[in-house]
């Protein structure tokens, strides 16, 4: 392998690995306190001695989002095949979707407490609402982007709206889909961590909270740390996936490279 590619696939872990070394002399030569700013090795000792106590908050989370994530994602998309097959529903309701995006979650939470009370319902409404709009949008785009020539053959053919849907659109939108998946994927972690806040026994958000009361913000950045794990290995399941799924989409990209 050459260096640049090594360089190419290699960078972001290069620069996050100077990021860390800047802050952690950073830290030592400024004598910044532990409370205010710890240096990435107390961060990291303190993460494995924590961890035994961390894992079971670890689970919660991680349960929280999945579940939150599976129901987001299903009335996604749901809205956006709905959406697109009646024209007349998507001209009035998709201007009030947009509008739900202008209102933060972390003010609507205690609303929701207020309404549903402290169970685990508020908690799967907040992650649904992070999670349904991105995939909601990216289906519908992938389900208009289907090429006319395909669709005008298919109803030469004698399709009708819903054989077109399921045997056309559908299909062509998968690649849309799986976009739409992977950012939904990442917010449910915040999701759920927001949820968490709402009166949780457990979960990373609950670790977080307890944490910066005690001004332990070591303790904070290994709940912080751990967040951005989890989201990055959602991504790259779903990555994954897209590319067992949309294999054919990968074999054109690559007679296309081939070609030129």
């Amino acid at each position: 392998m050459s260096g640049r590619k090594i360089w190419k696939k290699g960078a972001p872990f290069f620069l996050l690995l100077l990021l860390l070394i800047v802050w952690e002399l950073a830290t030592g030569l400024l004598k910044v306190e532990k409370w205010l700013l710890p240096a990435p090795t107390a961060i990291f000792i303190e993460g494995v001695e924590s961890f035994h106590s961390l894992f079971g908050h670890l689970i919660s989370t991680t349960n929280l989002a999945l579940s939150g994530f599976f129901i987001g994602s299903c009335i996604g998309l749901v809205i956006a095949a709905l959406l697109h097959l009646f024209p007349g529903v998507k001209d009035a309701v998709y201007p009030i979707l947009i509008l739900s995006q202008n209102i933060p979650i972390i003010v609507l939470a205690p609303l929701l407490v207020i309404w549903f009370g402290f169970g685990m319902l508020p908690k799967l409404i907040v992650i649904s609402l992070v999670c349904f709009f991105p995939l909601a949008v990216a289906s519908l785009d992938g389900f208009r982007q289907t090429p006319y020539e395909l669709k005008h053959y298919f109803k030469m053919m004698g399709a009708g709206k819903m054989q077109l849907f399921w045997k056309l659109e559908l299909p062509h939108s998968i690649p849309f889909i799986f976009s739409g998946l992977k950012i939904s994927a990442t917010y449910s972690v915040m999701g759920a961590v927001i949820s968490e806040w709402l009166g949780a026994k457990s979960g990373i958000g609950v670790y977080m909270t307890l944490a910066s009361s005690s001004f332990r913000t070591d303790r904070v950045f290994v709940a912080i740390f751990i967040i951005m794990g989890l989201s990055l290995l959602f991504f790259g399941i779903i990555t994954i996936l897209e590319k067992y799924f949309v294999s054919w989409k990968r074999k054109e990209g690559e007679k296309d490279e081939a070609a030129n």
